[in-house]
């Protein structure tokens, strides 16, 4: 069996179990690149402790690590649009495997933040060009599936990546976990240099918006910058609240983060099988849900039940929206779904920017973790408002174009 390699520019099929195997691989490209990005939360203790720096020190690895990428997604992404494929992407897992070798080598913070904006480079093209390229292998119609399929990497991450990585890092040394990442990173890149076309990607079906409108995806990335923010106000310093405020030890925190990604599997399954049909539909439950987690962790994070419970619909949630959100801005995108890929991850990486930096400002004052917490939920309402807004945002450009006597724009 087959399936048209739309983007190719070559009109040479691929088969249907190489093109599985480019996801699986681009899948584990991104799991290791998700794991590395919020593994510090995870290694917090640790690191600071060898390294003789604050726990807001290791914070702001993951407050670093975002701005980076919110900052470089669209000019760097912009500026490679013309490399193909397959070439861009090999460059940048080398770069991967490099930086992150580097990280755990590190010997003092500095290079190890250093390692860590190089890894963030990276990421800034790498997530931007993932979506579209595996999108890009099948038809147009099973792009929700094939984006479930790819986000099932960073599903994998909290499943496996930071408890894995955490309890490793807590047996052998933080500095392993890097390692181990590099791996993977290396297995990724052998699968893609081998069997990805050059051309996969370029001037196809998978570079444009089904439904391009610019109203919405407006709606979308101001969503989900204030979402993330608020998720991450809280979840950036999740190990100090378990220890601090659930009391539980730093040995139990690992295995409850794995549970928190076995939700997130069933999260992205669960989106994947429904964002087809129902792209804005599995969105908004995905964002209240999150917006209840966080308060729920607020109210009842002592408890140790419904704290478990919490973190596990944190993870489930989260991965759901993810999927969800990734598939919308290939539905909505008013331009090159690379570009709005690229102005995606850098709204959702100015959203953990700015909620590790909330959170991290938070924390030595009186407020704490709990009311870390509570922010972000507070900023989870925000975004759920802002979704909701979406039928009214598009009304109203409509009859101001309406009123112009124009062409109404991508709107629509």
């Amino acid at each position: 069996m087959t399936v048209p390699l739309t983007g190719t520019g070559t009109g040479t099929p691929l088969r249907t179990s190489t093109a599985v195997v480019v996801v699986v691989a681009l899948a584990l490209a991104l799991f290791s690149l998700s794991t590395v990005e919020t593994l510090p939360v995870g290694l917090l203790p640790l690191i600071a402790d060898d390294l003789g720096v604050s726990r807001a020190s290791v914070g702001r690895l993951v407050t670093g690590y975002g701005m980076v990428v919110a900052v470089a997604s669209v000019p760097l992404t912009r500026l490679v649009r013309r490399v193909p494929r397959r070439t861009l992407l090999c460059a940048l897992l080398a770069l991967f495997v490099l930086a992150n070798f580097v990280s755990a080598m590190a010997p003092g913070y500095w290079i190890l933040f250093a390692a860590r904006v190089t890894v963030a480079l990276t990421h800034s093209v790498f997530w931007s060009v993932i979506a579209s390229t595996a999108t890009a292998l099948f038809a147009p119609e099973v792009r929700g599936r094939v984006v479930a399929g790819l986000f099932s990497g960073l599903s994998l991450a909290s499943v496996v990546g930071v408890p894995a990585g955490t309890w490793l890092g807590q047996q052998a040394g933080w500095r392993i976990p890097f390692v181990v990442m590099s791996g993977f990173g290396f297995l990724a890149l052998v699968a893609v240099a081998v069997l990805l076309p050059s051309r996969a990607g370029e001037e196809g079906d998978g570079t444009a918006g089904a439904e391009p409108s610019r109203r919405r995806f407006l709606v979308l990335m101001t969503a989900t910058a204030l979402v993330i923010c608020g998720v991450f106000t809280g979840y950036t310093y999740i190990t100090v609240f378990l220890t601090d405020v659930t009391g539980l030890s730093r040995s139990a925190v690992a295995p409850l983060l794995l549970g928190s990604g076995f939700a997130g599997i069933a999260g992205t399954g669960l989106a994947g099988a429904r964002v087809d049909r129902r792209p804005r539909g599995t969105m908004v439950p995905a964002v209240a849900l999150l917006t209840a987690t966080m308060f729920g962790l607020r109210l009842l994070g002592d408890r140790t039940f419904a704290a478990v419970c919490l973190v596990a619909l944190l993870g489930f949630a989260m991965s759901a929206m993810t999927t969800a959100l990734q598939s919308r801005i290939l539905h909505v995108a008013p331009g090159s779904t690379e570009i709005a890929s690229a102005v995606g991850s850098s709204v959702f990486n100015v959203g953990i920017a700015g909620g590790s930096l909330v959170g991290g400002l938070l924390l030595p004052t009186g407020l704490g973790v709990r009311g870390a917490v509570l922010v972000g939920g507070v900023l989870a309402v925000d975004s759920l408002a802002v979704l909701l807004s979406e039928p009214w945002v598009v009304r109203q450009g409509e009859r101001r174009a309406a009123v112009r006597g124009g062409v109404p724009d991508m709107s629509a």
